[in-house]
């Protein structure tokens, strides 16, 4: 399904890939978090981000880490533990895709809250759209360009927050740009279709003869 950056949904579930997406640029996320859009996680999530162990932990990594935990103390990123349902459900979904309790945790939740799913991972996207509302499995990409399309951003913002993922290893300048066009295209059209209603004359008011 193309991805419509005219509509967004602001209430999220977020997986540990998209969490390390939107805060890769402080630019994006503060825009985000300014226009109403709240991120949550599961606590699947939240030990993968910060407690699971790692090979190798890069100063990228770190930084990231440091902002989750800013943000955390901020109010944003509010931690849900599962209950004994949606539990069940990530053991189900396990069994159908090869992907971490983060992801599938996330699905689960989402789809109970009827909140959207956030996530940058194709795989987990794939099985979320199965399970819950195509319309509510969202990406950082999509939020950039509905971002844009509502212009809380202007155009010069689009390098600074390129360039603020490219600082922390995360690069995404393909997706941006092709969501950047697309959402002055979309922006364009509602433009045109705007104009074309005020352009119609209204019709003259009856009057009555006596």
């Amino acid at each position: 399904m193309a991805i419509d950056p005219s509509d967004f949904c602001k209430l999220n579930v977020i997986d540990t890939c998209a969490v390390w997406k939107v805060l890769s640029s402080k630019l994006l996320f503060q825009t985000a978090v300014s226009s109403g859009c709240v991120f949550s996680c599961t606590a699947f999530t939240a030990y993968e981000c910060l407690l699971k162990p790692r090979k190798i932990v890069t100063p990228e990594d770190e930084e990231l880490q440091k902002r989750l935990q800013v943000e955390q103390r901020n109010g944003h990123f509010q931690v849900y533990h599962l209950d004994v349902e949606e539990l069940l459900e990530v053991e189900i979904l396990e069994k159908r895709k090869n992907l971490g309790k983060g992801e599938l945790s996330s699905i689960a939740f989402a789809k109970r809250t009827r909140q959207a799913f956030l996530s940058d991972d194709r795989g987990a996207r794939k099985l979320a759209q199965q399970v819950m509302s195509e319309k509510l499995v969202q990406t950082t990409p999509h939020l950039f360009g509905w971002l844009y399309f509502s212009q809380r951003l202007g155009d010069g913002d689009k390098e600074n927050i390129i360039s603020e993922h490219e600082r922390v290893a995360r690069p995404l300048r393909p997706h941006f740009e092709e969501m950047y066009q697309r959402a002055l295209y979309y922006r364009l059209q509602a433009n045109m279709a705007k104009n074309l209603v005020e352009d119609i004359p209204s019709e003259a008011p009856v009057t009555s003869s006596t």
